[in-house]
């Protein structure tokens, strides 16, 4: 029961998202053939078909539902422009940008929890908390640059740009996963401390166990419930950057894509980028918030 209703609020909010998608192309400036159109080629046999795809001659309610009909079985329209489906223009660049999302996404969630269980003391968490918000505070372009300066145009230990091998990765995973590792470390470190007021703690330390398997077999558990909570933030959080940072590293992807699609006008890509980024926000939300039951058992009974 739980997990429907998960799933339904999932649901909603796709349907939201794909609806103001929609509402996006009927406000655009002009008509909208010529928003779906945008900068490609003008003729009278492009805008039939456009009518025809889109059911432009018929009501404004009809229109509407086709385009729920077809956004719910994949179908995300043709861009004009590039003179192919949208569903391949993505499908051909999703790849990059998912493996470079997993990278950074692994690498901060590692680097938090390393952080968190190792600055313990006064001093090390003074450090730590003072790099922490200089990385959250910088803006993740200039973090990028900075690294690009350091370990490719000085050192020239990584590529500069492009996707080969695991060494084009290296950089671009750093500078997504360093502002994404600041604030979980902090999240994580006020976990591990109200963990450890816990009496369960001190229950823990009479039985003999180390401070380390105490912080990492009790504290740390009770530490990743407000941690996974911010699933739904680190999804954003990435897909935004993303496309920056794809652009800063010249690496292929969603980024260059959606950079190309609104740079003209192509609103079809637009679109479908939107209601992607809003499907996989949703995905990992949902699972954010089915990980919460698994992590606290006592989340089932209160929501049952």
């Amino acid at each position: 029961m739980i997990v429907l209703r998960r799933l339904g609020a999932g649901l909603v909010v796709l349907w939201v998202a794909a609806t103001a998608a929609y509402l996006a192309l009927l406000a655009a400036p002009g008509s909208t053939v010529d928003s779906i159109i945008g900068d490609g080629a003008d003729t009278p046999l492009i805008r039939s078909q456009i009518i025809q795809e889109w059911n432009l001659d018929r009501p404004a309610v009809v229109q509407y539902l086709d385009y729920l009909w077809r956004f719910g079985h994949g179908d995300l329209g043709r861009s004009y422009l590039l003179q192919r489906p949208v569903r391949d223009v993505i499908g051909d660049q999703i790849f990059p940008t998912v493996k470079l999302a997993l990278a950074a996404a692994g690498l901060g969630i590692v680097l938090a929890v390393l952080l968190a269980l190792t600055t313990r003391r006064p001093w090390s968490r003074r450090v730590s908390s003072t790099a922490e918000l200089v990385l959250v505070s910088t803006p993740p372009f200039l973090i990028g640059l900075v690294l690009l300066s350091v370990f490719s145009f000085q050192f020239g230990l990584f590529p500069v740009s492009g996707d080969r091998g695991l060494a084009a990765l290296v950089l671009p995973a750093i500078t997504l996963a360093l502002p994404v590792a600041g604030v979980l470390t902090q999240v994580l470190r006020d976990g591990i401390d109200r963990a450890l007021e816990e009496p369960f703690v001190v229950t823990a330390r009479a039985r003999g166990l180390r401070e380390r398997a105490v912080l990492a077999r009790h504290a740390l558990r009770h530490a990743l419930l407000p941690a996974v909570s911010l699933l739904g933030w680190l999804c954003g959080t990435l897909l935004g950057g993303v496309v920056i940072i794809e652009t800063v590293f010249g690496r292929p992807g969603l980024g260059q894509v959606t950079l190309q699609a609104v740079g003209s006008e192509d609103m079809p890509v637009v679109l479908a980028v939107v209601v992607f980024s809003a499907a996989a926000y949703v995905l990992l939300n949902t699972a954010a918030d089915l990980a919460l039951l698994v992590v606290d058992p006592r989340l089932r009974a209160s929501t049952s």
